[in-house]
């Protein structure tokens, strides 16, 4: 593999989430388009890329704050879960699937940020 990310799991993880989310907003109301559907797969997006972006070529101190901005990404994914949820855009079953699947990633994030 060519980059460093690739090799993670934490990047793995996030990838795979990250289409669980873009193919659960296609289920979204369309008057969603710009708003929720927008920002929830924009904060899934914002994981990976942040991964990806903070462990090339980066120091370890970088490459920490970076999984910061991850981790919070990730929390806002969960957030935008709560509200489709709330707005009866998901099931309780695709919630709490998804919620737990991140909750997973979130303790990969940060463990992987406690590492250094």
């Amino acid at each position: 593999m060519a980059f460093r990310f690739e090799d993670l799991q934490v990047w793995q993880k996030a990838m795979d989430l990250d289409e669980q989310v873009n193919q659960l907003t296609k289920n979204f109301p369309k008057d969603e388009l710009h708003i929720l559907t927008s920002q929830i797969k924009r904060a899934a997006d914002s994981v990976v890329l942040n991964i990806a972006e903070g462990s090339t070529g980066q120091s370890k101190a970088v490459f920490k704050v970076f999984l910061g901005y991850s981790l919070r990404s990730a929390i806002e994914v969960v957030s935008c879960l709560f509200i489709a949820k709330r707005r009866v855009y998901i099931s309780d079953d695709v919630f709490t699937g998804l919620y737990n699947e991140y909750e997973v990633l979130v303790k990969m994030i940060t463990a992987l940020r406690n590492s250094f």
